[in-house]
């Protein structure tokens, strides 16, 4: 059995521009993860599955699942150690087996069809590894800044001066990491990115991501990234949609325009220059563009 936590309800109670009744699915090792669940319900309609990353949450995703339920099934998952979803507290339960692991079995589980990948940072990081084994499911993509996790490149120096920065900060202040990173939030929203992680206990999931990111082909997971990148680049056949935030001192345009080579057919990028990391804070744009360029 996994030690866990759960953030208590209350800290979820009126966060801004976050409606959205919490829906929730025990998985086979014990653990509650909690998932949003929008939009259309028909069987035809499109799933868009947003997956987010670290030190993030479902909340991220709030400006763009009011533009997707418009036009199909809406789920948006809160990884464990992230949001409503379990805390397990020993930080070396999370692996990017363990989180990965979890994403295929809540797209098993509810049967997901007809997707519509949607990541960012290691919701791109583990979300691009999923499709090669399991093709039938999948059939777009909208993606912002992340990439393949090959371990065949130096993760830069950008890069490593963010693990640095979390390794130093334990107990990281999440609200104010985004306030910081993200000019156009205001305190309430920026304190609503926080609200998953009351102490340093709820916080191992936010730790370990950084040092997951697979540095050397012989990183455990990296042989899941190379499979994926292999799998866009020559099998996907699904239509596909980049935006990049343009102030992203870690995943630079550069890199995403590294990873649009790897993705069949990708069109030019849509680049928001003053967007960082947290691309989906201009999400309302970003989803009205990808809907558009989809016809």
């Amino acid at each position: 059995m996994i030690e866990a936590l759960r953030t208590p309800d209350d800290h979820f109670i009126n966060l801004p521009g976050y409606p959205f009744a919490p829906h929730y699915l025990e998985q086979k090792n014990g653990l509650r993860m909690h998932y949003l669940d929008e939009g259309l319900r028909e069987p035809s309609a499109p799933v868009f599955l947003c997956l987010h990353g670290q030190p993030s949450w479902s909340y991220l995703y709030r400006k763009m699942i009011p533009i997707f339920a418009n036009h199909g099934r809406v789920l948006a998952p809160d990884l464990f150690g992230f949001g409503r979803s379990d805390k397990p507290v020993d930080d070396n339960v999370y692996t990017i087996e363990f989180h990965r692991n979890a994403l295929i079995e809540f797209i098993e589980t509810l049967d997901l069809q007809n997707i519509t990948l949607v990541c960012q940072d290691w919701g791109g990081l583990l979300g691009l590894t999923i499709p090669y084994q399991m093709p039938d499911r999948f059939k777009r993509l909208i993606v912002m800044n992340t990439a393949f996790p090959t371990g065949e490149q130096s993760l830069g120096p950008g890069f490593e001066a963010w693990k640095a920065f979390n390794r130093s900060q334990p107990d990281m202040d999440v609200a104010s990491l985004f306030k910081r990173g993200t000019s156009v939030l205001s305190d309430a929203e920026a304190a609503a990115y926080g609200a998953p992680f009351p102490s340093i206990e709820y916080k191992a999931g936010v730790r370990r991501f950084p040092e997951l990111v697979p540095g050397t082909i012989d990183t455990p997971g990296s042989e899941h990234g190379r499979a994926g990148r292999d799998w866009f680049r020559d099998h996907s056949s699904g239509e596909s949609f980049m935006a990049i935030g343009g102030s992203d001192p870690v995943i630079t345009p550069a890199a995403m325009q590294s990873l649009r080579g790897n993705i069949r057919g990708c069109p030019e990028p849509m680049v928001i220059a003053e967007a960082g990391h947290f691309v989906q804070e201009w999400g309302e744009q970003v989803a009205k563009s990808a809907l558009d360029s989809f016809g």
